[in-house]
């Protein structure tokens, strides 16, 4: 078996820099294990249809073919369910009856090489009933639309608290409505009313490495080695499916390149496991991009805005309708529903408001969790239109948001936790960085946008950490959080250093392993330093209290005499070696102190129940130029802010917040699945246009602000995602600002803007 080396050490917090540099470190996808097969996927061409038949012959009859897994084969799995979902229970193993979309698995091939697993798939035929589709929310919302899932079965509970509410009989998988004050009577009152639609397109995440799965199954075991960011639910799906205990289920992760949510929850592990249980052999099933494309994706949107301003310019009313397009399975989507109508309401105190969320299943790829759910769609809509109701109120759109932000410590919705941030002090930074910034190369018009966003993380507040500190004053971490590139281990190592004070060269952190760590709801939602630094932290002084009591009953006094220093402790009469404390307390210099660290909702005196834990929130300041004769968009500078609460790690948080930026470029300026006839037409590496290093801004800055009063360690909150809110409203503000043309869809490609150049020149006669 290929496994994992041991982290190396070194007083760079990230240990994984030079493991990735050099090419040491080991994904998911390096993974090798004895008689390993290799599987490959048929797909399914159409996108709705009833599979009328699958000739598998050709295929088993090639030498080097071990199995073949079609919807045939789930009703003999030992497990008590086939499907699995979030919210819904609505993904089969692979496709049973129908296909409702095209990608959708419809066989699966195991062999002794890739090349002949895909040859095999290339001889298996299949028989398809077409059925009438939609690709689009609206299509799958007209009266008569086909249904893409006949039956909806609701789980409570099972991956966030609550549960959905789908329509029985039609496509809505979610229905969601809030209301608070009195909106309908506000907008009938003296005030001005303004209403807009925006939408927001289906965007690929684009990790660099593809999803990748290894599953060995034999009778009384499960173990897998997976590129997914929640190993606990995907062993809890497995284990549903394959009939194995979960502490038979073993789920290892090593390094992922990139999720950003399309590797979270559970995408392609079940299959690859129900695989290895039809071959009785252990397989691996790594995708290409393209497939990877036709995995999952972000949900687009279109959102509906009706705002009520009073005199003053105050916003006093405010209703959200957010539809957004779930795909063909459910996955996040309900959530993210939700979330993308809350967040719609932007970091404002408005004391009345209507919400409502509808997420609708089309046959397309399915959505899924993408950095900030709900969140880039919602600031795109609520954001733009600031700027529009500042201009008809011939209002500065900086000086319209300082009116109307919320106090910190004010309400944004009457049952979630009150803003913890001073959005006004972020967005000043924001501005002061963009300032501070050299100027850029460029002759010409040049134009600034500014956005704010501040979004609710659906964070579960379950998570565990197990710290040991061995007898050399070595220390090791074990936990579940999964490091895809966002420097968790290295986090996790700091929080060690600071609290057991040893050096970070004598700390490691463990791979995460279901078998080996506490259990975690999973890595995501900006809750990895928050919830388990926090853990690790707990652990560590856990280790302190129980190392400072040895001391005092070994060499007498009280354990508030004692502290722990590098590899030893020290008290009244000196210091003594951590390994000589053992010895004396053990009777022999061996041994190791073990702490626990566990959070959960009444972690805090209770305080984790309420939700949510913090606020994630994001300022910009975009300046852009414009090419008239093309429509072109160069981003020029950024200066972005975040509040942090605690820097733990500066270097990468400041890398996230940069990330998270010139990803929010994509879905702003050119990417978008574009669907013709059922299926995506642009899947490729060369048709699906991503930034580059020569879309990168000029010059980028970002001011971190640290209040100190975030939920996690040493009043750390979660960071990474806040910075993608801001990107699109500010271009698309600065471009109205420079260029007099307002553009409500996305993404800005050099066409939809040249376009709205010719539209807004008046006519020649």
């Amino acid at each position: 078996m290929h496994s994992t080396p041991p982290l190396s050490l070194g007083a760079e917090p990230r240990a994984d820099y030079l493991e990735k540099v050099t090419g040491a470190a080991v994904y998911a996808s390096d993974v090798t294990v004895p008689n390993m097969l290799h599987g490959k996927i048929l797909r399914s061409t159409v996108p709705h249809a009833r599979i009328v038949q699958i000739d598998v012959s050709a295929a088993l009859a090639m030498p080097g073919v071990a199995a073949v897994l079609t919807g045939d084969d789930l009703k003999d799995l030992p497990g008590t369910e086939i499907r699995w979902g979030l919210s819904l229970r609505d993904r089969p193993v692979i496709a049973v009856d129908k296909v409702r979309y095209v990608g959708d698995p419809v066989a699966a091939v195991a062999a002794i090489d890739e090349a002949t697993a895909e040859a095999a798939v290339d001889a298996i035929h299949v028989t398809y009933d077409p059925l009438p589709y939609s690709t689009t929310a609206q299509d799958a919302l007209s009266e008569g639309a086909a249904l893409v899932h006949e039956d909806m079965d609701v789980l409570k509970d099972y991956y966030f608290r609550g549960h959905c509410n789908p329509v029985a009989g039609t496509n809505q998988f979610q229905q969601w409505s809030y209301e608070s004050g009195n909106p309908d009577s506000i907008f009938q009152s003296d005030v001005r009313v303004f209403e807009d639609t925006f939408t927001f397109p289906m965007v690929f995440h684009y990790a660099m490495e593809p999803h990748v799965c290894v599953a060995h199954w034999t009778p009384k075991s499960l173990e897998i080695w997976s590129g997914g960011q929640t190993p606990t639910a995907i062993q809890r799906v497995c284990s549903e499916i394959l009939g194995v205990p979960l502490a038979c289920v073993r789920v290892h992760s090593p390094y992922v390149g990139g999720g950003f949510g399309g590797k979270a929850s559970v995408k392609i592990d079940p299959l690859v496991a129900a695989l290895s249980w039809k071959a009785r052999a252990p397989v691996r099933i790594c995708l290409s991009i393209a497939e990877s494309m036709l995995t999952c994706r972000r949900l687009d949107a279109e959102l509906t805005l009706k705002t009520a301003v009073d005199p003053h310019g105050k916003i006093v009313a405010k209703s959200v309708r957010a539809v957004l397009n779930g795909g063909a399975y459910a996955d996040t989507g309900p959530a993210i529903a939700v979330k993308a109508a809350i967040r719609a309401i932007g970091p404002y105190h408005i004391p009345n408001l209507k919400l409502e969320a509808v997420g609708v299943y089309t046959n397309t790829v399915p959505g899924a969790a993408f950095r900030s759910i709900g969140g880039p769609q919602a600031v795109w809509a609520t954001e733009s239109q600031m700027d529009i109701i500042a201009h008809e109120l011939g209002i500065d759109p900086v000086e319209f948001r300082m009116l109307n932000l919320a106090d910190k410590g004010q309400t944004i919705k009457h049952d979630l936790r009150p803003i913890d941030v001073d959005m006004r002090r972020s967005l000043r930074a924001a501005l002061d960085t963009l300032g501070s910034l050299p100027e850029p190369r460029h002759e010409g018009p040049r134009a600034v946008g500014v956005a704010v966003g501040a979004t609710d993380p659906g964070i579960m507040p379950i998570g565990g950490a197990i710290v040991r500190l061995r007898a050399d004053g070595s220390v090791s971490v074990s936990a579940n959080t999964v490091e895809i590139g966002q420097g968790s281990r290295g986090v996790l190592r700091i929080v060690a250093n600071k609290v057991l004070n040893q050096p970070l060269n004598k700390i490691t952190v463990a791979e995460p392993d279901t078998l080996q760590a506490p259990y975690d709801w999973g890595t995501g939602a900006s809750r990895s330093t928050v919830i388990i630094g926090l853990a690790v932290q707990l652990a560590c002084e856990d280790i302190v209290r129980q190392v400072c009591d040895t001391a005092a009953d070994i060499l007498g006094g009280s354990a508030q005499d004692y502290q722990l220093v590098d590899n030893a402790v020290q008290g009244p009469a000196g210091s003594i070696e951590l390994i000589e404390l053992l010895r004396r307390f053990n009777g022999m210099a061996a041994g190791e102190f073990l702490g626990v660290g566990r959070v959960n909702p009444n972690t805090k005196n209770g305080a984790f129940k309420i939700q949510p834990l913090f606020w994630e929130t994001g300022a910009g300041a975009f300046e852009i130029a414009l090419d008239e004769d093309t429509g072109a968009i160069r981003v020029l500078r950024v200066g972005g802010a975040a509040d942090l609460g605690r820097v733990i790690n500066p270097k990468a948080a400041e890398g996230q917040d940069e990330g998270a930026m010139v990803m929010a470029l994509g879905h702003t300026l050119s990417e978008e699945y574009i669907y013709e006839d059922g299926q995506v037409v642009n899947g490729t590496l060369f048709d699906y246009k991503v930034p580059t290093t020569e879309d990168a801004p000029h010059h980028v800055g970002t001011a971190l602000i640290e209040s100190g009063d975030g939920p996690g360690p040493f009043g750390a909150r979660g960071g990474g995602e806040g910075a993608i809110l801001p990107a699109a409203p500010a271009i698309a503000n600065a471009l109205f600002q420079g260029w007099g043309i307002r553009v409500k869809e996305l993404p800005l490609t050099p066409e939809r803007v040249w376009r709205a150049l010719r539209d807004k020149k008046p006519t020649k006669d």
